[in-house]
Order: structure tokens, then sequence, then C-alpha cells
């Protein structure tokens, strides 16, 4: 793959900030509009009590993971590129942990609230994502890192 110019590469990475922005966007109207319908149809996941404990702690460990992300995507070295140059924080573990947190800390609300609502629509939000957002962001990162990029995606699959 040919380097290509500064200006192309900030390019590339004004696109991806789009896309994540697009993508983190997804998740709140999804998550508004799951409390809108359930403020009009009160169905619930479940009919007891027993994962409030559990859904807070996972609320919890999302907004950890969602952090801890953005701590470690600042972190990227651009010089010398490796596959390992990609594997900080929870990118050793998956290529999209902002997106993942999002979707666990979504879906745990909905179990703290006990709303289907939000819950189905965290779960739409997470697969309309996947499908487009992410597929358009790691074809703009493979772009702008190349092999190392395509070596970090065969190592990290999800």
């Amino acid at each position: 793959m040919n380097p290509i110019d500064k200006k192309e590469i900030f390019k590339i990475r004004n696109r991806v900030h789009r896309v994540l922005a697009e993508s983190y966007s997804l998740y709140m109207l999804n998550l508004i509009l799951g409390l809108i319908l359930s403020a009009v149809w009160p169905l619930k996941v479940f009919q007891n009590s027993t994962f409030v404990d559990f859904s807070a702690f996972i609320i919890f460990f999302s907004s950890v993971l969602i952090l801890w992300a953005q701590k470690s995507s600042e972190k990227l070295k651009t010089e010398n590129l490796t596959k390992k140059s990609f594997m900080n924080g929870p990118y050793r573990y998956t290529r999209n942990p902002t997106n993942l947190g999002l979707f666990l800390l979504i879906v745990s609300f909905g179990m703290l609230v006990n709303s289907f609502f939000v819950v189905l629509f965290a779960l739409i939000a997470f697969f309309v994502s996947r499908l487009f957002f992410i597929k358009k962001e790691e074809q703009l990162l493979e772009k702008k890192y190349g092999a190392p990029y395509l070596e970090y995606k065969k190592t990290v699959k999800f």
C-alpha cells in the first residue's frame, strides 16, 4: 500500500470521527425512543427485580470500559506501526470497546429500569452500528494505517 500524504490522513481522521459520532448518536436516539415507547407502553423485561444488582454492576463496568477505551486510544503511536501498536488497553480484546461499552451501558440501564423497549432498541442500535458505522470506520482505518491495521484485525476478531 502506498503511503498517503498528511492532508489525506487528516481527511480520513475527520471522517473516522464523524462515523463514530454518528454511531454514538444512534445509541442516544434509540435510548430516547426506547424511553418514550416505555412511557407509552410500559412492557417489562422481567417480572421480579433479580437483575437490578447485576445491571448496576454492568453499568459501572461499561462506564469503566468506555473511559478506558478513550484513554487508550490517545496512546496510539503512529510511527513504526505494527499490529501491536493498536493493542492498547481494551483494544487488545475488541476493536470497538467504546461501541461495546455503550451497548452494555444502555442494555443494563434498560434492565435496571425494567424497560423492554430500551433493551430492544439497544440491540437494534448495536446491530445497525456493527453493520454500517463500524464497517465504514474500519474501511477508513485500513486506508489510513494499511497492513499493520489489517494484521491487527486478523488478531482481534471482534
